[in-house]
């Protein structure tokens, strides 16, 4: 294990960006999704809504509230025309000017209006049409006319596809394919592959700057919360592996004034990673000759009843970490991770969490993440060749796995419990206050972001005291950091 993550990228993984990418400035994938959604809302029998621009639209599913579902509540979905079966297989997709069953005219040719893509890219973004009819399908509970739409886009798309959209389809409709028949069956709790996540987590941290973005932004608000403080204690809410703290340990163990007494509780789920992070974590802390402590909790941080098994000692610096994500639930429901935050008080909490709503119907989670993921997939084929094994590790382990979880987990009802929209505005109306990232954390940030060349289309924003990190022109990544109002000592 090296001192520092290392930044190493090489030129070929830039060489190897889709031409698509090379020629859009924005997001145009993401675009095409809130106008095509935009239209399946319109045509719906029965909407008399006629004022609803695209300018306003993506506000609605981007706020997580119910004026979609609102929109669906009484409308069945519409039939996308099917041709026949003695046509060639690139028949059954939505084609420019082509009617529905209704009658209405689905002018595919204002929708994608300037795009410049190849074929497969054309092909990729009538799959998405009809995952998109789908899923209004799923939301009014027509599972019969969804399970067949489900069956065309499994067979049409594929993981492997050359264009982005396709590869994007391929794993919604698998998500999609889960939803179904969880909405059959019942709830669904698919095990957790530690091994595999974790692999591919750590590809994902070398050729994406996202990862490292959340580690060194965090690292820098918790080394500036630690300064002239001898004793310290971090709370990581989801440690994996630890990739982000050597980084951290190498800092601190040649601070000026001297290094501090680190002890490090780190929660997960499985007692066997965690006790492996925790040899690797004392071992690399061992060869910097830093008083080291690693405490391993396999547990939640919803299921902690008493803040004292977290370990908390007297006269201790204490900040808590959480890097979110959508792989799999890593703190149970949220007022109960809430109380534990307010119970532990601590002097600092970083939080990175994803722009990705997890409340709120079933549409509005699909149209979010449809977007969401159109961009992380976008960003992915610009950087990784369509072949490259590393990119289907991260779409397959990681992508695949938090459409899945978002979209499909837990059936039609989910877990029952309320999801807070956007932990930022939670934490302030819980007894937190907003610590505005400083121009170290910005600098730090920049200094990463410029190993990936700019034309890539990386975007770096930083306003209302947080920092942002996106993908052409939208936000993925959000790192704020916050204080208890009641730490003695801010």
């Amino acid at each position: 294990m090296q001192p520092q993550e290392q930044l190493n990228y090489s030129d070929n993984g830039f060489s190897g960006a889709t031409t698509s990418a090379k020629n859009l400035d924005k997001n145009e994938l993401s675009q095409w999704v809130e106008h095509v959604t935009k239209q399946l809302i319109e045509d719906l029998p029965g909407n008399e809504n006629e004022n609803l621009s695209t300018q306003n639209f993506p506000v609605a599913y981007e706020e997580g509230g119910s004026s979609l579902a609102a929109l669906l509540a009484e409308s069945r979905p519409r039939k996308v025309s099917r041709r026949s079966s003695n046509e060639n297989p690139g028949s059954i997709f939505l084609n420019q000017n082509q009617q529905c069953d209704d009658g209405t005219n689905f002018d595919g040719a204002k929708i994608i209006m300037k795009s410049k893509s190849s074929s497969s890219d054309e092909q990729g973004l009538n799959l998405l049409a009809l995952l998109l009819e789908c899923a209004v399908a799923v939301s009014v509970d027509n599972l019969g006319e969804a399970q067949r739409m489900l069956l065309e886009l499994t067979q049409m798309a594929s993981p492997y596809g050359v264009s982005c959209a396709e590869r994007v389809v391929a794993y919604f409709a698998k998500a999609m394919s889960s939803r179904v028949m969880n909405s059959w069956l019942g709830v669904c709790s698919p095990l957790v592959k530690f091994k595999d996540i974790h692999a591919a987590f750590q590809v994902f941290n070398n050729v994406s700057p996202f990862i490292k973005f959340a580690h060194f932004t965090s690292n820098q608000a918790i080394l500036e919360a630690f300064h002239d403080h001898d004793k310290v204690h971090i709370i990581d809410l989801d440690i994996m592996q630890g990739l982000q703290w050597p980084a951290l340990f190498h800092i601190l163990a040649t601070r000026a004034e001297g290094p501090p007494h680190v002890r490090l509780t780190g929660l997960g789920s499985n007692m066997t990673v965690l006790s492996e992070t925790g040899k690797h974590l004392s071992n690399f802390a061992r060869r910097l000759g830093m008083m080291f402590e690693f405490y391993p909790v396999d547990k939640k941080c919803g299921d902690i009843v008493d803040v004292s098994e977290l370990q908390i000692r007297g006269g201790e610096t204490l900040a808590v970490h959480w890097l979110q994500h959508s792989l799999y639930d890593a703190t149970g429901p949220d007022w109960k991770t809430m109380r534990v935050l307010q119970g532990l008080n601590p002097k600092l909490i970083t939080l990175v969490e994803q722009e990705i709503a997890h409340g709120g119907s079933f549409l509005d989670r699909f149209v979010s993440s449809l977007h969401y993921y159109s961009t992380l997939f976008d960003s992915l084929g610009a950087f990784l060749p369509g072949e490259d094994p590393g990119r289907h590790q991260v779409e397959h382990c990681l992508l695949h796995r938090e459409i899945n979880n978002v979209l499909a987990v837990g059936g039609p009802a989910r877990s029952g419990e309320d999801k807070f929209k956007h932990w930022r505005s939670e934490l302030s109306r819980n007894g937190f206050l907003q610590i505005p990232m400083s121009t170290n954390s910005m600098a730090q940030a920049q200094l990463m972001l410029n190993m990936f060349p700019p034309a890539n289309g990386y975007s770096l924003v930083q306003g209302d005291g947080t920092l942002r990190l996106g993908w052409k022109e939208t936000g993925l990544y959000t790192a704020s950091a916050w204080t208890s109002v009641n730490y003695p000592f801010r």
